[in-house]
């Protein structure tokens, strides 16, 4: 998450040091950066950068894509930061940056991610037995790859309110938000990507 913070740092706090200033809260942060405090929008990456990575992992599969269009989302948020209306949540706000990002990358370069799959196996193939442990870890990343998989193989729609429902944990609101659609179809689109899921799971199962 570092190289996050530090790839940034050099576009939005030339010639600053690397101390990022605390803020109250997002709303303090987001005026000051709007006033033009760099180390006030270096507050907010170093806030939601580890969040940031997960969600583009989760849409691109790709660990390098995503630490990449994180990046490219925070540099434009920062570029853009004056059109941030108070009041707003700034990662709802991030968030349709960085989706359009990982969205033009899947569709030009849906060949070049790596799947789920393989990084999961990966981490499986990295096991020891050192720990005594090793059947219940195996078991415990054995359940992580197939759901991985199983997401993995989801209509992007419902890949994306998945991640952002139950891995990001956003209200209906925000999701809404980011949709541009009523709270009752987020509920709906919702249930009907973990039906989705449910049956993929079961299948892999199986």
């Amino acid at each position: 998450m570092e190289l996050i913070l530090d790839t940034i740092e050099t576009v939005i706090k030339p010639g600053l040091g690397p101390e990022i200033l605390h803020f109250k809260d997002d709303q303090e942060a987001i005026l000051q950066s709007q006033r033009g405090n760099r180390q006030a929008f270096g507050f907010l990456v170093k806030k939601y950068m580890q969040r940031a990575y997960y969600t583009a992992l989760g849409l691109v599969g790709s660990h390098d894509s995503a630490v990449d269009l994180s990046q490219e989302a925070f540099i434009r948020a920062f570029r853009s930061i004056k059109k941030f209306q108070a009041g707003k949540n700034f990662f709802t706000w991030y968030y349709r940056i960085l989706r359009n990002l990982c969205f033009n990358h899947l569709r030009d370069r849906a060949r070049h991610a790596r799947p789920f799959s393989e990084i999961r196996e990966e981490e499986l193939e990295s096991i020891t037995d050192s720990d005594g442990a090793t059947g219940a870890v195996i078991e415990r990343n054995e359940t992580q790859r197939l759901v991985w998989e199983a997401l993995e193989s989801l209509k992007e729609q419902e890949r994306e309110i998945i991640i952002l429902k139950d891995m990001q944990d956003l209200s209906y609101k925000e999701i809404a938000e980011v949709f541009d659609c009523p709270v009752g179809t987020v509920m709906s689109r919702l249930f009907t990507a973990r039906q989705a899921l449910k049956a993929k799971l079961e299948r892999l199962y199986s």
